[in-house]
C-alpha cells in the first residue's frame, strides 16, 4: 500500500468511530487531520488489543509488545505492510515526534490489561500521563508549539478529558471490563464500596465522591484554559472547542447526578452550547 492510501485509512478509521470529543473533525487546520487520524488509529488499535476479543492477559500483553517492536521497526523507516504504520514511518519522519509518546500510550494499555484498580489520585493521575497526555503533547509537536508551558497546560486538559470519561463509564468499566478509576483511598473515605457499582447503589456517599472527583477535573480544565487562546488560528478553535465540551459533559453529569450510571450522550443543544462556549473563550480579552 503506498503512503497516501495508508493516511486514507486511517482518515476513515478515525472517522468512523463515535466520540463525544471529534478526532480530525473539520475546525483542525487541514494539513493537521490525516496526521491527526494516523495517531488515532494507532491508539485505537492498541486499545483493541489491550481490551477486545477473547484473547487472555498473557496474549493481550504479547499482542501490545509486538505492536511497540512494530512501532520501533516504523521509527527506522522499516514499517511491514500495515497502513496505520505505513503512515507512521512517513508521520514520524516528516515531522519528528518523540517516539516515546507512541511507548507511553502502550504502557498505558498494558496497565489496562495488569491493573484494575488505583490506590490513590496520584497514581491514577499516573495512568493519565501515559493514556491521554501523549495525545495533546504529539498535537503541539506536530504545530511546532510544544514549549515548556504548552506542554504542561495540554497535560492538564488531556488528564481532565480523562478522568471525564471515567465518570462518564462507570457503569462500563466495572461490568464489562471489571476496572474501577476511582481512586480507592478516596472510595474508602466517603464509604464507597465495590458494591456501589456492583449493584448501582446511588446514595449521597457516591454523589458526594463523584462531585469531588468532577471538581479535580473542572481544576484541571481551568489551569488549562489559556492555551486554547494562546494557540494560534484554527488549532487553538479546536483545542477551544474539545475544552469546551470536557465542561458540558462536567455539566451534564452534575446534572444526571441522581443516576451516575448514565453515560451522558451530547444532543443538538448541547453542541449549542460548546460551540458558543467555544467562541466567546476565543474572544480577545478586553
Amino acid at each position: 500500500m503506498d503512503t497516501a492510501s495508508a493516511y486514507r485509512h486511517c482518515l476513515a478509521r478515525a472517522r468512523s468511530h463515535y466520540e463525544n470529543f471529534p478526532v480530525a473533525s473539520w475546525v483542525l487546520p487541514a494539513p493537521l487531520r490525516a496526521p491527526v487520524a494516523v495517531i488515532y488509529a494507532f491508539a485505537r488499535t492498541a486499545d483493541d488489543l489491550a481490551d477486545e476479543g477473547d484473547l487472555t492477559p498473557q496474549q493481550r500483553l504479547a499482542a501490545l509488545d509486538d505492536y511497540g517492536a512494530r512501532l520501533d521497526a516504523a521509527a527506522r523507516g522499516r514499517p511491514d505492510d500495515d497502513p496505520v504504520f505505513i503512515a507512521l514511518a512517513d508521520l514520524l519522519r516528516r515531522y519528528r515526534l518523540p517516539v516515546h509518546l507512541f511507548h507511553d500510550l502502550l504502557t498505558a494499555f498494558r496497565w489496562d490489561v495488569t491493573r484494575h484498580r488505583y490506590r490513590d489520585f496520584p497514581e491514577l493521575l499516573d495512568y493519565c500521563r501515559h493514556s491521554a497526555n501523549p495525545v495533546g503533547r504529539l498535537l503541539l509537536h506536530l504545530w511546532g508549539e510544544a514549549d515548556p508551558l504548552n506542554l504542561a497546560q495540554s497535560d492538564a486538559i488531556c488528564t481532565a478529558l480523562q478522568l471525564i470519561n471515567f465518570y462518564q463509564d462507570l457503569e462500563q468499566d466495572y461490568h464489562e471490563l471489571g476496572r474501577i478509576y476511582l481512586p480507592q483511598a478516596d472510595m474508602a473515605r466517603h464509604g464507597v464500596t465495590e458494591a456501589h457499582l456492583r449493584d448501582r447503589i446511588c446514595d449521597d456517599a457516591l454523589r458526594n465522591l463523584l462531585r469531588e472527583q468532577r471538581e479535580r477535573a473542572r481544576e484541571l480544565l481551568r489551569q488549562g484554559a489559556p492555551l486554547p487562546r494562546r494557540l494560534p488560528g484554527r488549532l487553538g478553535l479546536e483545542l477551544a472547542f474539545i475544552h469546551a465540551g470536557g465542561l458540558r459533559v462536567l455539566d451534564r453529569l452534575d446534572e444526571n447526578e441522581h443516576d451516575p450510571f448514565a453515560r451522558p450522550r451530547l444532543g443538538p443543544g448541547d453542541w449549542l452550547r460548546i460551540s458558543a462556549r467555544t467562541l466567546l473563550g476565543r474572544l480577545p480579552r478586553p
